[in-house]
């Protein structure tokens, strides 16, 4: 399997949260991979461009290093466009940036780690974890 760490999630790692450090290890030794959104690395890369926190900025760096930064493709493009079509139509707003989370993971067959339930909980076809209950 492989998980899809959401923004929130690598922030947690970033900051060393005991229970993401162990969920991180635990997914890894039971064999499975990670890959960090393309979203989640734009959200976090532009807050270290905010405000400095070059110890921060280094871990996040050895992380993409070990993990693959994901790309998005025409069709997970596609599937954000049909989700905010989707999400209007039952009168639920989800930010653009979770959106086009949940296209790359749905797009490509992963799941997503996640602390922010409420945003993904009534995307159709999102698989999805949360590591911080």
């Amino acid at each position: 399997m492989i998980y899809a760490l959401d923004t929130n999630i690598i922030s947690y790692f970033i900051q060393g949260d005991k229970r993401v450090i162990a969920e991180l290890r635990d997914v890894l030794v039971d064999g499975n991979s990670l890959i960090i959104p393309p979203v989640a690395y734009y959200e976090i890369r532009r807050g270290f461009k905010h405000k400095s926190a070059p110890k921060k900025e280094k871990v996040f760096s050895r992380m993409c290093a070990l993990y693959a930064v994901g790309e998005m493709t025409l069709a997970a493009w596609e599937r954000a466009a049909e989700i905010y079509g989707e999400s209007c139509r039952q009168g639920k707003s989800i930010p653009d940036d979770d959106i086009l989370v949940a296209a790359f993971c749905i797009v490509n067959g992963y799941t997503l780690v996640t602390h922010n339930v409420r945003h993904f909980e009534h995307v159709k076809e999102l698989i999805f974890v949360n590591w911080m209950t």
